[in-house]
C-alpha cells in the first residue's frame, strides 16, 4: 500500500492494523515517553492548500515524535502564488526525495493526482468535499478505546453533511467496522445521492440519535458554503444542535464527537461541550497516535 487517499476500499485488516498500532503508540505517548527515533533520517512534507490547525499540527507532531524531519510548505508564500501548477509543485517536491507528503487541498481528487506524480507515500489530509481518511480513523480509534469491539454499535452523524468530507469518510469507516449509521441534517445541508451511501437518512434529530452509542456533530462549513443555506446560527442550534436533553435519547454511556473546531452554542450546547460525554480532546490525542501509526507503517511497508 503506497498511499492513504480515502477510507472507501480500505480492507478491514488494514483498518484494524492501523488502529492496533495506534493503540501501542497511545500507551507510549500518554506515558510521556517522547521522542523516539523510529523514523530517524526520514522526511515528511506537509503541503496544505487550506488552513488547518489540528490536522497539520497533528501530522507534524506525529513525525517529530518518531524522529523524522518535517518540512512545512506554506502555499501562501510558495511558488503557487506565482502561478506554479500542482504538477510542477509535485515534481519539485519529488526531486527532494521525501518519504511522505501529507496534502490538503480544496479540490476533490487533488491528492490522488499528486500520488500519481511522486514516489513518496501520499496521505490525504482532506480534499474538497470528498474525503478525510485520517479523521475517520482517529474517530474510530477513539470509539474503539471507549467501547472495544464496534461491531453492532449504532452511530448518528448530525449537521452539515453536504459540505463535510468528515461525514463521508466516517460513514464508510463506521460501516467497515460493522456499525449502523444514521444521518440527519437540514434539507439544504444534505448532499444529493446520500441515499446511495451505506447509511440511514433520518427525518428528525430524535430518530437519528435514539439508541446510538456515538453521536457526531459536524461543524458548519461556512467557508465552503455559497448562499444562505440556513437562516441563522441560533435557528440552526434550535433544530439541529445537540444538548444534554437531546442526548437523553442516546444509549447509556453514549459519547459525543466533533471533528473541531467547534462553534460553541451552534453544533453543541455549552452544557454538553464541557462534560465527560464529549470526547473531542480524546479525539485529538487519538489523532496524534493514528498519524504516528500511519507514518510508521507506510514508510516501513507494513500496510
Amino acid at each position: 500500500m503506497k498511499d492513504l487517499l480515502q477510507i472507501r476500499g480500505l480492507s478491514l485488516d488494514r483498518f484494524n492494523a492501523v488502529l492496533d498500532r495506534a493503540d501501542e503508540y497511545y500507551d507510549i505517548v500518554t506515558a510521556g515517553k517522547k521522542p523516539f527515533p523510529k523514523l530517524k533520517d526520514r522526511s515528511v512534507i506537509t503541503l496544505f492548500y487550506e488552513n488547518s490547525t489540528r490536522t497539520r499540527t497533528s501530522f507534524e507532531s506525529a513525525a517529530k515524535y518518531l524522529g523524522a524531519e518535517v518540512v512545512n510548505i506554506s502555499v501562501g508564500a510558495s511558488s503557487v502564488q506565482k502561478g506554479e501548477s500542482l504538477k510542477d509543485t509535485a515534481l519539485t517536491l519529488d526531486a527532494m526525495y521525501p518519504d511522505v507528503i501529507v496534502m490538503r487541498h480544496s479540490q476533490s481528487g487533488a491528492p490522488h493526482r499528486l500520488a500519481g506524480w511522486v514516489r513518496a507515500h501520499v496521505i490525504n489530509g482532506g480534499d474538497g468535499l470528498h474525503a478525510h481518511p485520517t479523521q475517520a480513523l482517529l474517530d474510530m480509534f477513539t470509539a474503539r478505546r471507549r467501547f472495544g469491539d464496534l461491531k453492532g454499535r449504532k452511530a448518528a452523524i448530525v449537521g452539515d453533511i453536504k459540505h463535510s468530507r468528515v461525514a463521508r469518510s466516517n460513514i464508510y469507516a463506521m460501516t467497515l467496522a460493522g456499525m449502523q449509521v444514521n444521518v440527519f441534517g437540514a434539507g439544504t445541508l444534505m448532499p444529493a445521492g446520500i441515499e446511495q451511501m451505506p447509511c440511514k437518512v433520518c427525518k428528525s434529530l430524535e430518530e437519528a440519535i435514539k439508541g446510538c452509542d456515538i453521536v457526531m456533530a459536524l461543524r458548519i462549513q461556512l467557508e465552503r458554503m455559497k448562499g444562505g443555506l440556513f437562516p441563522s446560527a441560533g435557528e440552526y442550534n434550535r433544530y439541529f444542535g445537540l444538548g444534554k436533553k437531546a442526548m437523553e435519547l442516546a444509549a447509556p454511556g453514549a459519547i459525543v464527537m466533533h471533528p473541531g473546531p467547534v462553534n460553541r452554542g451552534v453544533e453543541l450546547s455549552h452544557d454538553l461541550l464541557d462534560t465527560d460525554m464529549c470526547v473531542k480532546d480524546e479525539q485529538v490525542t487519538g489523532g496524534l497516535c493514528v498519524r504516528m501509526a500511519l507514518l510508521d507503517m507506510l514508510i516501513n511497508k507494513e500496510l
